[in-house]
């Protein structure tokens, strides 16, 4: 797991080929996209734009995926993206369904918070659980960019 600004984003842009397509998406994001997917190289690369209010703590769920990294960019709000260890996951609510790429698992005790504010991401591996989407402090309207990027 990677956590930080968009303006530091070039530091990460050697770890996956399509890192540096992503980025460059993401640094045209001001909130006036429209939502759902944009593809940027097909399926091997493709941002999903969203918005939606966070949800309490005690409704998330972690989820992993096998087949692409995550790059979870908050363009507005702000948002609780938790973090644990996939080895750590212990009580699945949705087996690895391939269609999704996705699995979800009831959230585990110790956990990472990761405070997200407009302008930060998130890159999430694989070997990473996340619960996106919580409350931080309160209800808030976020306008977010999930880029997936095929596993190379």
């Amino acid at each position: 797991m990677i956590f930080d600004t968009l303006s530091n984003s070039a530091r990460y842009e050697s770890l996956n080929s399509r890192f540096a397509k992503a980025f460059a998406y993401l640094r045209t994001v001001d909130g006036s996209q429209p939502l759902g997917r944009h593809d940027l190289d097909g399926d091997d690369c493709f941002a999903l734009v969203q918005t939606y209010e966070t949800k309490p703590q005690e409704k998330a769920l972690f989820e992993a995926h096998r087949k692409y990294i995550d790059v979870q960019f908050i363009q507005s709000g702000r948002e609780t993206i938790l973090w644990a260890p996939l080895a750590s996951m212990a009580e699945e609510t949705m087996a690895f369904d391939q269609s999704k790429d996705a699995a979800l698992w009831k959230l585990v005790p110790d956990t990472t918070a990761l405070h997200v504010s407009a302008g930060h991401f998130a890159i999430l591996f694989p070997e990473d659980a996340h619960a996106p989407c919580i409350e931080w402090d309160q209800p808030e309207t976020v306008f977010k960019v999930v880029v997936k990027v095929a596993v190379e």
